[in-house]
């Protein structure tokens, strides 16, 4: 997919998913409703989803679409803790190479992960995709996705 591409497709997918959430009547039902929306509009992501943090130190599997989650992920273990942890996106082009990954579904070569944070800033979860193709993430997909969380953090 060319930039210009994928470009194009999360400035039509934006509108959207803001019209959208703007009746948000609650976090997992615009979560389950994003997770569909950017699964189904880029061939790429082959795991879309959210982890929700349920405790302190303690993330849960939210609404998703694709392959079976991880049921729990600790702040301390993987991409998503480790997002959980910075209150950064982190982009990881070859999981293989990342230490401490933990490997859901042994086909992803590549994730995305981002923080999704309430009004006030506190973090409520994290956005996460996967992809079969190695380095299919890049700062496009991290501007949009952090556009999309900051948008659903308005439904906390």
């Amino acid at each position: 997919m060319t930039t210009d591409e994928k470009r194009r497709i999360y400035n039509e997918l934006l509108p959207e998913i803001e019209s959208t959430l703007a009746e948000c009547p609650d976090l997992i039902s615009g979560m389950a409703t994003v997770a569909c929306i950017l699964h189904h509009a880029f061939r790429q992501f082959f795991w879309t989803g959210f982890y929700r943090v349920v405790e302190p130190g303690l993330l849960a599997a939210g609404p998703y679409q694709g392959t079976l989650a991880c049921l729990t992920i600790t702040f301390e273990r993987g991409v998503c803790g480790f997002c959980a942890t910075t209150g950064e996106t982190i982009i990881v082009d070859d999981v293989s190479k990342f230490e401490g990954y933990i490997a859901c579904d042994s086909r992803t070569s590549s994730e995305i992960v981002v923080p999704v944070k309430g009004k006030t800033g506190e973090l409520l979860g994290v956005l996460d995709i996967d992809s079969t193709e190695l380095m299919a993430f890049d700062m496009i997909d991290a501007e949009f996705l952090e556009k999309v969380c900051r948008t659903l953090g308005e439904c906390a």
